[in-house]
């Protein structure tokens, strides 16, 4: 029996109310199995209040990656002093040096930009 897309069935509301909910469930289970499949997507809550309050973008990516700054100094090739003047006293850093931390630290040059 061939099928139309148009054709219509009936049933009671209550099932159909359980379908919609169902679906909702499904759609909040795919979002959060995909936020924690790309972990590199978000800072958790207290970082964000920290960001908020200021903090340098580098520390908080380095500290929610598990790194001190010797660690990061080593994996990217960026002097641990010059990680600690971006993160402790504002500076900048050039695009080179953010690159290579944002590669390090799984994120967009961006992400560590205020």
């Amino acid at each position: 029996m061939d099928r139309q897309m148009n054709e219509i069935i009936t049933i009671p509301v209550e099932h159909y109310q359980r379908l919609v909910l169902a679906s909702q469930d499904l759609e909040d289970l795919q979002a959060v199995e995909a936020y924690f499949s790309k972990p590199c997507d978000g800072l958790a809550s207290v970082y964000v209040k920290r960001m908020i309050d200021g903090e340098s973008l580098l520390k908080l990516w380095r500290e929610s990656r598990g790194h001190s700054q010797v660690q990061l100094a080593a994996l990217s090739g960026v002097n641990r002093v010059q990680i600690g003047d971006i993160e402790d006293r504002g500076k900048v850093g050039s695009v080179e040096t953010l690159k290579k931390l944002a590669d390090v630290l799984n994120l967009r040059v961006d992400d560590l930009i205020k």
